[in-house]
């Protein structure tokens, strides 16, 4: 997992692809944060990718480094609204405080990654796969 972890914060940017009907969606994300030994990611419960995730929890992320190396996280969101685990986002990522009034104003909604399966893949066309 700290693989995994490591590549997202590197990359700074990544993007969650989540489905609407029969529509994939995609849009970038930044958060990133290992707590409880599980990888969490954060959206907004006003947002659209949060109420496709309820719908259907199964998502893909990918993100590219410098090196033009890149991965492919697949997994099931699961929410979890334990105060702690928001208290413990503001503390590794202080850039929250831009987006939300604090860790106790909702609508900041965290999610783990279930079942997970990370790809590594580099332009030389190898690449291996990861369980977190």
């Amino acid at each position: 997992m700290k693989e995994v972890l490591d590549f997202l914060a590197e990359a700074k940017t990544f993007f969650l692809a989540t489905i609407e009907g029969d529509q994939p969606k995609v849009r970038p994300f930044g958060f990133v944060m290992r707590y409880e030994g599980k990888l969490f990611l954060a959206t907004n419960e006003t947002k659209q990718c949060y109420k496709q995730l309820r719908e259907n929890p199964k998502f893909e992320l990918s993100a590219v480094n410098e090196k033009a190396e890149w991965i492919r996280l697949t997994g099931k969101a699961v929410f979890k609204t334990d105060p702690d685990a928001v208290t413990h986002a503001f503390m590794v990522e202080p850039f929250l405080e831009e987006l939300y009034a604090g860790p106790d104003s909702p609508p900041m909604a965290l999610f783990y990654v279930e079942d997970g399966e990370a790809t590594f893949c580099s332009m030389d066309g190898t690449s291996r796969t990861v369980k977190i």
